[in-house]
């Protein structure tokens, strides 16, 4: 979305030569309408084909005057592979021209997993919506860094700063209070299944601890330091260990002890630097207060309690999410950093590999024994032996499916693909420097 916006800003310093146009059908079309209006772009009629897929045809001939950009919200593979009425094309082939110029930022595709529609036929809820957010992001940065030069970037200072911390090998502390923390609690419990974390990388903790949490089973410190949840323990255990690479973020509203809120965030910014806040409601006093120490504060103004969860929980498991994609746990929207830890994660981490590489599966389970038992040629023992020794061997071994596909996809060695994911851990990012 940046790049789109960055060529956006250039037609925008330079209209009189240039022009953005925005095409869509059905809600699509209103809505671009709508943000046409709205940040007064202007607009003209061209000679293009009455279809979607014909106006992309038509801007992919003269790739020299247009950058095209499909925004949709339906799977790339599932475009329908039917002759438009007076066209030899499909909307399918366009697409897939797209995707391989897009490598190559000649063309965009924007293609978010928003999940369908609640009335089968109709876009107008969610695919409409998250039309008019994509368009208003991009086209509000493009016209804020031609006009009031501001650069066009992501400007999440809290999204940043928890991926610094886990791509350093630090960690991302949530400090919450009443129902909030329970939320910072969940968020972080789920980082380690949802993309194999460590339990020490996201950890939230608890005003009163397990107290407030009112189990049945009451404290369960005793289990190990992963079920020390309070702020206490977090001061005696936690606190002493960080560093300005490490990342806290306090959540509360204005109905908790703000004193206490202060009194924590003081003494954690007396160790470290990177400290944020997420709070809903507060007064001026507190608010100036905590901004003068925090690096971020982020005010949520919503009136129920209901309505503070929901929102904290949205922006938590954005941040997370954004934090451990930036670190490179995600490809292509596949969580590749899978933990083959069993048969059926094993088999799943094979059809991922079959899927991302287009290799063949049994090519695909080669590569997959190699990173797990870490050589570049198989021993007859390694390839007969069964599922579960090749899991218990993985259970030791880090990266594993990552650096199968970087294997796959560039025919690299094993350890030229684990020096590429040192230095790059993204895999898109060491794919691309690979074969550039």
């Amino acid at each position: 979305m940046m790049e789109v916006a960055k060529r956006v800003e250039l037609v925008l310093k330079d209209p009189e030569d240039s022009l953005v146009i925005l095409s869509g059908c059905g809600t699509s079309g209103r809505l671009a309408f709508l943000i046409t209006v709205k940040v007064t772009l202007k607009c003209s009629q061209r000679d293009l084909a009455p279809f979607v897929a014909g106006q992309l045809d038509f801007c992919l001939q003269h790739p020299e005057v247009y950058t095209p950009v499909l925004v949709g919200f339906n799977p790339a593979h599932q475009a329908r592979d039917e002759p438009l009425p007076g066209c030899t094309f499909t909307f399918l082939s366009v697409v897939q021209r797209m995707q391989e110029l897009a490598k190559s930022h000649q063309a965009f595709l924007i293609n978010p997993a928003v999940g369908p529609e609640a009335i089968s036929g109709s876009s107008r809820m969610k695919g409409g919506s998250a039309t008019k957010i994509l368009l208003q992001v991009v086209l509000s940065a493009a016209h804020a860094a031609a006009f009031s030069h501001t650069p066009v970037a992501c400007n999440n200072l809290l999204l940043y700063s928890m991926c610094f911390s886990l791509r350093c090998g630090r960690r991302v502390c949530y400090l919450g209070w009443g129902s909030l923390a329970l939320l910072g609690l969940i968020d972080a419990s789920e980082c380690n299944p949802t993309f194999g974390a460590d339990f020490e990388d996201v950890r939230g903790f608890v005003s009163g601890g397990y107290r407030e949490l009112n189990n049945k089973e009451g404290p369960l410190t005793a289990l190990g330091p992963e079920f020390c949840i309070a702020h206490e323990d977090f001061l005696h255990q936690v606190l002493p260990r960080l560093t300005d690479k490490d990342t806290v973020l306090l959540i509360y509203t204005h109905s908790d002890d703000v004193g206490k809120v202060v009194d924590l965030a003081r003494r954690v910014r007396e160790k470290m630097a990177n400290l944020h806040a997420v709070y809903h409601q507060t007064d001026e006093d507190t608010s100036a207060a905590l901004k003068s120490i925090a690096s971020l504060s982020l005010s949520l103004s919503l009136s129920l309690s209901q309505q503070w969860e929901l929102s904290t929980k949205l922006v938590l498991n954005a941040v997370s999410t954004g934090a451990h994609v930036l670190k490179g746990k995600i490809y292509q929207n596949h969580m590749i950093d899978v933990q083959v830890t069993n048969s059926k994660l094993y088999r799943r981490a094979t059809r991922l590999l079959q899927k991302l590489s287009g290799r063949p599966e049994s090519q695909c389970e080669e590569a997959l024994l190699k990173t797990i038992y870490g050589a570049d040629k198989l021993t007859l023992d390694m390839i007969s032996s069964d599922v579960i020794t090749h899991t218990c061997t993985a259970v030791t071994r880090t990266k594993v499916v990552p650096l199968a596909l970087v294997c796959l996809l560039t025919g690299c060695s094993l350890r030229e693909a684990e020096s590429h994911l040192e230095r790059q851990p993204v895999v898109r990012e060491a794919v691309e420097v690979w074969l550039s």
